[in-house]
C-alpha cells in the first residue's frame, strides 16, 4: 500500500525517494528564484529597447520636419499617435493582466513595436532624395562667378530663374515626394509602437511586485528602470549620429553639398536609426516565450514546492500552478466596481493629477529640448542629442537608482517616501526658474530680426524684406539660403545681401561686393559674405551653465521619481496594483503624452519669423524663430506645468500622512497583511487564485 510522505519530513530533510527507495535531493529552492531573475534581466532589456526606439524617435523630430516639410504641431501629432496607440488597449491589458500570461503578452508587444519601426522606414524608400531650398548654383562644376543679385534680372535670364528651371527638372516627381503624405507611415508606425508598448510597463512591473519580496520590489523596480534609462541615452547618442549623416548617405556627394549639420535646412539619416530599433525590439520578445505565467512568492520557494507535491507510490512529483482560465464574462463584471474602489481613494486620484502634469512638463521637454538648444544656443541638433544621451540621461539614471537604493537602505514607508519626494521635486523646480536666466542674443537676421542699419526700409509691405540697398535685385521673399556679412548680420540670401559676385563652389562659396554690407559703413574691401547664418558667441559661452543648471535639475527630479512611483503602489489595495499602474500609465499618456507635444508644437509655431517653401510650392518647415518668443513660450509652459506638480505634491503629503500615520489603523493593518502574506499565498493556491488577483475581504478594506 502507497504510504505518502509527511510534508514536515520533506521540509525538515529535503529528500525525496526513486523507484529504488534512494534518497535524492530537492531541486536547490534558487530554481524559482533564478526564473525571477531571468524575467528581470528580460524586463530590464524590455525597457531597454522601448526606450532606445523612443528616444530616438524624439531625437528625430526635427529631421522628420524639415524631410516632411511640415510645422512643429505636425510633428507632435506624429509623436502623439504614440500615445493613441497606448489609449487603444492599456485599460484592458492593464486589468486583465494578472489574468492573462503576462510574458507572452509582453513578448507580443516587443514584436508589434519591431513592425512599427520597420514600417516607419518606409517613406525613406517611397520618396525622392532630398533637395534642399537654395538659389545658388555651380555652374559646370567650375568657379564662374554667379551673382546673385543682377540688377538685369527682370529682362534676362536671372539666377533665380536658373534656380527654379533646376528645382522643376530635380522635382518633377514631386507629388510623390515632400508634397504627398508620405509621413503617414511614420504616424502609423509610432502608433504601433505605442500599441506594442502598452503591456510592457503594467505588466511587467505588476509581475515583479507578485513574486518578489516587498522589501526587495521597490528596488527591483528601480532596478529595471534605471536599466532601461540606458536605452534612452544610446538612443540619443545613435540619434546623434544619423543626424549628423545626410539623409540619402551613400546615394549622394557629401562634398557637393553645400549646407553643414547647423543648418536649419540639413536632414539627417533619420530612417537608419530606426532599422536597429526594429531589431532591438524583435530581439527583446525572445526570452519571455520560455518564462512561466506565474511564479512561488520569493523567499517562499521551499513551502510553495512542498505544497504543491503529490506522492503516488514511490514516486514524487512537483506540481506547477495551472494558468486559470480568464472567463471575460467575470472580468468584465468586476471591472466598474474596480474602477470606483481606485476612484474612490483620494490618493490616488491626487496621484493621478500629479502625473498628468508631470508627463505634459516631461513629454515636452523630450520633444523640443533638441530644437530649444539649436535655437537659442546656436549649437547643431546633433550636438544637442549627443549632450542629452551623454549627460542628462546618465544622470538621471544615477538619480533613479540612487532613489530606489534609499528606499531600500533606510526602509522608507510611504509617508517618508513622499516627504522624499515632495522635497526634491521643490528643489528640482526652484532650479527649472534659473533657467530664465539664461538667455542668449537673438539671431539677427536683416529683415527679420534686424533692420538694414542705416538704410530706409522700402514703403511698400509686400516687400518687408527689401531695402534701397537690394531693391534693384529682384529677390524672391520665400526662398532661404542664408549667407552671412563681414558686419555679423545675417541675410536671408545672398540677393537679399546686394552681392554682385561670388568665388568658390559648394560650402566655400563667398560673395563679393555685396551692397547691403557696404551700407553699414564697411569699404568696398569688406563687402563680402559667405555660406551659413553667423554665430553667436555669446550664446556659445552661455550653454554650458545652461547645461548644468539642467543636468542638476535633472538629477532631483529623477532622485524623487522612484519614491513616487512607489507611492501609488502602497496606496492601492493588492489586487489592484497592474490596473492601478495602467491606469496611471494611461492617463499620464493620453492627458500627458498625447496633447503636450501637439500645443508645445503650435505655440513654437506662433514664434517662428520665416517659414521654408516646399518644392512643389507651399509652406514648409520653420527656418528661423523669433528666440526671445521661444524662450518664454517653452520655459514657461515647462515653469507653470511644474508649479501645478508642487501644489499637488504638497496636497499628496498632507492625505498620506492623515490616512498613514504611524500608529494609525491603516499602518496597523498593513503591518498585519504582511505577516499574513504567506498564509495568504499558500491558501490562493490551493484555491486556484492567480497571485496578484483577488485577495481577502481583510486586505480589500484595508485599502478603502
Amino acid at each position: 500500500m502507497d504510504r505518502p510522505i509527511a510534508a514536515g519530513q520533506l521540509k525538515e530533510k529535503s529528500v525525496f525517494q526513486d523507484s529504488n527507495g534512494s534518497a535524492v535531493s530537492a531541486k536547490p529552492a534558487c530554481h524559482n528564484c533564478s526564473k525571477l531573475k531571468i524575467f528581470l534581466g528580460a524586463l530590464a532589456f524590455s525597457f531597454f529597447a522601448k526606450g532606445f526606439s523612443g528616444s530616438y524617435m524624439k531625437s528625430m523630430s526635427s529631421q522628420i520636419e524639415r524631410r516632411f516639410e511640415i510645422s512643429s504641431s505636425i510633428v507632435g501629432i506624429i509623436d502623439g499617435s504614440f500615445e493613441i496607440g497606448n489609449l487603444m488597449i492599456m485599460v484592458l491589458v492593464s486589468y486583465l493582466g494578472p489574468r492573462v500570461h503576462r510574458p507572452k503578452i509582453i513578448a507580443v508587444g516587443c514584436l508589434i513595436m519591431s513592425a512599427g519601426a520597420f514600417l516607419s522606414v518606409m517613406p525613406q524608400f517611397l520618396m525622392g532624395r532630398y533637395n534642399y531650398e537654395r538659389i545658388t548654383v555651380s555652374v559646370d562644376n567650375s568657379s564662374k562667378s554667379v551673382s546673385a543679385c543682377s540688377p538685369a534680372s527682370s529682362e534676362g535670364p536671372a539666377v533665380t530663374d536658373a534656380t527654379e528651371t533646376l528645382s522643376t527638372m530635380i522635382n518633377a516627381g514631386c507629388e510623390k515626394t515632400t508634397n504627398s503624405y508620405l509621413w503617414l507611415f511614420v504616424l502609423v508606425g509610432n502608433l504601433l509602437r505605442g500599441i506594442g508598448e502598452a503591456p510592457i510597463m503594467p505588466l511587467g512591473v505588476s509581475y515583479i511586485d507578485d513574486f518578489s519580496k516587498e522589501e526587495n520590489s521597490a528596488f527591483y523596480i528601480g532596478l529595471v528602470r534605471s536599466s532601461g534609462m540606458f536605452g534612452p541615452t544610446l538612443g540619443f547618442l545613435l540619434g546623434s549620429f544619423c543626424a549628423s549623416l545626410w539623409v540619402d548617405v551613400g546615394a549622394v556627394d557629401v562634398d557637393a553639398i553645400s549646407i553643414n549639420p547647423k543648418d536649419s535646412r540639413w536632414v539627417g539619416a533619420w530612417w537608419l536609426g530606426l532599422l536597429i530599433c526594429g531589431t532591438v525590439n524583435f530581439i527583446a520578445s525572445l526570452p519571455f516565450w520560455f518564462l512561466p505565467y506565474s511564479l512561488p512568492k520569493e523567499g517562499e520557494n521551499e513551502n510553495l514546492k512542498i505544497s504543491h507535491l503529490s506522492v503516488q507510490g514511490d514516486h514524487c512529483k512537483i506540481d506547477t500552478p495551472a494558468q486559470p482560465q480568464l472567463k471575460f464574462s467575470e472580468a468584465a463584471k468586476d471591472f466598474l466596481p474596480a474602477l470606483r474602489k481606485l476612484f474612490g481613494n483620494p490618493v490616488f486620484v491626487v496621484f493621478i493629477f500629479l502625473t498628468i502634469l508631470q508627463y505634459n512638463s516631461l513629454v515636452g521637454i523630450i520633444t523640443y529640448e533638441p530644437k530649444f538648444m539649436e535655437q537659442q544656443f546656436n549649437v547643431s541638433v546633433a550636438k544637442a542629442i549627443f549632450l542629452i544621451g551623454v549627460i542628462l540621461l546618465p544622470v538621471t539614471i544615477l538619480g533613479m537608482f540612487l532613489g530606489g537604493f534609499l528606499i531600500k537602505k533606510f526602509k522608507l514607508h510611504i509617508t517618508e517616501m513622499t516627504k522624499f519626494a515632495c522635497v526634491t521635486f521643490i528643489v528640482a523646480y526652484l532650479l527649472n526658474l534659473l533657467y530664465f536666466a539664461c538667455s542668449c542674443e537673438a539671431l539677427q537676421v536683416a529683415g527679420l530680426t534686424a533692420p538694414y542699419s542705416g538704410i530706409k526700409h522700402l514703403s511698400s509691405s509686400k516687400h518687408i524684406y527689401m531695402a534701397s540697398c537690394n531693391a534693384e535685385c529682384n529677390c524672391k521673399v520665400d526662398q532661404w539660403d542664408p549667407v552671412c556679412g563681414d558686419n555679423g548680420i545675417t541675410y536671408m540670401t545672398a540677393c537679399f545681401a546686394g552681392c554682385k559676385s561670388s568665388s568658390g563652389t559648394g560650402r566655400n562659396m563667398v560673395f563679393h561686393n555685396c551692397s547691403c554690407v557696404q551700407g553699414q559703413g564697411l569699404g568696398l574691401g569688406n563687402s563680402s559674405a559667405v555660406l551659413g547664418q553667423c554665430q553667436r558667441e555669446s550664446c556659445t559661452k552661455v550653454f554650458p551653465y545652461f547645461l548644468a543648471l539642467q543636468t542638476a535639475c535633472a538629477f532631483f527630479l529623477a532622485l524623487g521619481g522612484t519614491p513616487t512611483y512607489m507611492i501609488m503602489f502602497r496606496s492601492v489595495s493588492p489586487d489592484l496594483k497592474s490596473f492601478a499602474v495602467g491606469i496611471e500609465t494611461l492617463g499620464g499618456r493620453v492627458l500627458g503624452g498625447l496633447p503636450a507635444p501637439i500645443y508645445f508644437g503650435a505655440l513654437i509655431d506662433k514664434t517662428c519669423l520665416k517659414w521654408g517653401t516646399k518644392s512643389c510650392g507651399g509652406s514648409g518647415s520653420c527656418r528661423v524663430y523669433d528666440t526671445k518668443e521661444f524662450r518664454n513660450v517653452y520655459l514657461g509652459l515647462i515653469a507653470g506645468l511644474r508649479a501645478g506638480c508642487c501644489l499637488l505634491y504638497l496636497v499628496l503629503s498632507v492625505l498620506i500622512m492623515k490616512r498613514f500615520k504611524p500608529d494609525g489603523k491603516e499602518m496597523t493593518d498593513i503591518k498585519n497583511a504582511e505577516r499574513s502574506a504567506s498564509k495568504e499565498l499558500d491558501t490562493a493556491n490551493k484555491r486556484e487564485i492567480l497571485p496578484g488577483s483577488r485577495t481577502s475581504e481583510e486586505s480589500e478594506e484595508t485599502y478603502m
